[in-house]
């Protein structure tokens, strides 16, 4: 199967490298790779071209996450469209192929995949990622919860529907959200895993969670989130992490920063709503509440993962 992959950038210098390393190690190998820069001024756009990466460049005054993507696929020439963030890695030279591999069916419109934290990510940061990203797949999900940062979908359907260029964010929500009300599928691909680097002070994790809140207000008018939700939510996600932290016996090294990033999210997520109701059950379960379930190691799979320079 040929497919284009779609990355957003915005000086990504330090990390698009090893995804494009991963890229060209995959099973996968008829691949185009289109490059939306938003105005870097470092080195991701060289590091791009030398892996032979289509450049398509917007003006940084005119970003959004919708128009960046909209811009990546309109140029594409393959029908599945792969969206990957410019700070991910494959860990399986196979990630790709199993991305697709719904696509076998028809009535699927998107896949998307696992993600895992790097070892030096906070700890509540990978708590989210256990809560989002679980072991099993599911092909036919019954919410419209998604994440481009490792996802596919086909052109032809994007199409019918492009992107909300208007949003603060979650464009995929919106986008999945539209292709379940129109009947199509939405696949979770856990086999598909990315490591997904976020090093955010306490400030872009506000920033990051009050911009998602006001997209949600826009995509679900229904979803509000008041006071009491906020202290709720923080008081349970902080001692949930206390908790899981003591249990994998890295409770020091973690206290601090799990009371600031739990703090900040909640506080950005009510700063993003600023109304007095509840969010819809669904996804309410699985944007904000604690991870309900005893530590366990991660499933290994039979698959050698790809090695990469420690540079």
């Amino acid at each position: 199967m040929t497919c284009s992959l779609i990355i957003r950038a915005y000086n990504e210098e330090k990390h698009i490298g090893r995804l494009l390393e991963g890229i060209k190690q995959q099973t996968i190998k008829d691949v185009e790779i289109i490059l939306v820069d938003s105005g870097s001024t470092d080195s991701t756009v060289a590091i791009a071209e030398s892996f032979g990466a289509k450049i398509v460049k917007i003006p940084s005054n005119e970003f959004t996450f919708g128009r960046s993507l909209n811009y990546g696929i309109k140029e594409a020439q393959n029908e599945i469209i792969v969206i990957a963030s410019a700070h991910v890695y494959p860990v399986y030279p196979d990630w790709l192929e199993i991305l697709l591999n719904p696509f076998q069916d028809e009535k699927v419109a998107l896949t998307y995949g696992k993600q895992r934290a790097p070892d030096f990510a906070k700890f509540s940061e990978k708590q989210i990622f256990y809560q989002w990203y679980p072991d099993e797949s599911n092909l036919n999900q019954i919410t419209a919860f998604c994440n481009n940062a490792n996802a596919a979908t086909r052109k032809s359907l994007w199409e019918k529907h492009n992107y909300d260029e208007t949003l603060t964010g979650l464009e995929d929500l919106e986008w999945s959200k539209w292709a379940k009300e129109s009947g199509y599928k939405i696949a979770y691909v856990a086999e598909s895993e990315i490591i997904h680097v976020h090093n955010e002070t306490p400030s872009g994790v506000y920033n990051r969670y009050r911009r998602e809140a006001m997209a949600l207000r826009k995509i679900y008018p229904e979803a509000h989130f008041n006071f009491y939700d906020f202290l709720r939510l923080t008081i349970t996600n902080i001692f949930s992490d206390l908790f899981h932290a003591f249990r994998e016996k890295v409770l020091l090294k973690n206290f601090f920063s799990i009371f600031w990033f739990r703090f900040m999210q909640f506080h950005g997520t009510r700063m993003g709503h600023r109304e007095t109701s509840l969010v819809t059950p669904q996804l309410r379960e699985t944007f904000y509440y604690a991870r309900g379930r005893k530590k366990k190691e991660e499933r290994e799979r039979d698959v050698d993962r790809i090695k990469y320079d420690r540079s």
